[in-house]
């Protein structure tokens, strides 16, 4: 899914694939810092994700957080 810089909408309902769900509600992507921004921890440490990025699961469920213009290049969007 493409990162809005929300996982919820106001009602506190999750919008995002049900994986990214239960990786929020695990701790594996959370916000920090003044500005609330999204961080995931990978297999390679903690990355940063961007409004604007792509967060996408591997083939063995890891999370990570992917630019646009890469993603675009690389993968295909799930319906």
């Amino acid at each position: 899914f493409q990162f809005d810089g929300d996982l919820q909408d106001r009602a506190g309902t999750f919008y995002v694939p049900e994986w990214a769900e239960k990786a929020y509600k695990d701790g594996t992507m959370y916000f920090t810092g003044p500005a609330s921004e999204l961080y995931i921890d990978t297999l390679e440490g903690t990355h940063h994700a961007s409004v604007g990025d792509y967060i996408i699961r591997g083939v063995n469920g890891e999370i990570y957080p992917c630019k646009p213009d890469i993603f675009q290049k690389t993968y295909e969007m799930e319906e």
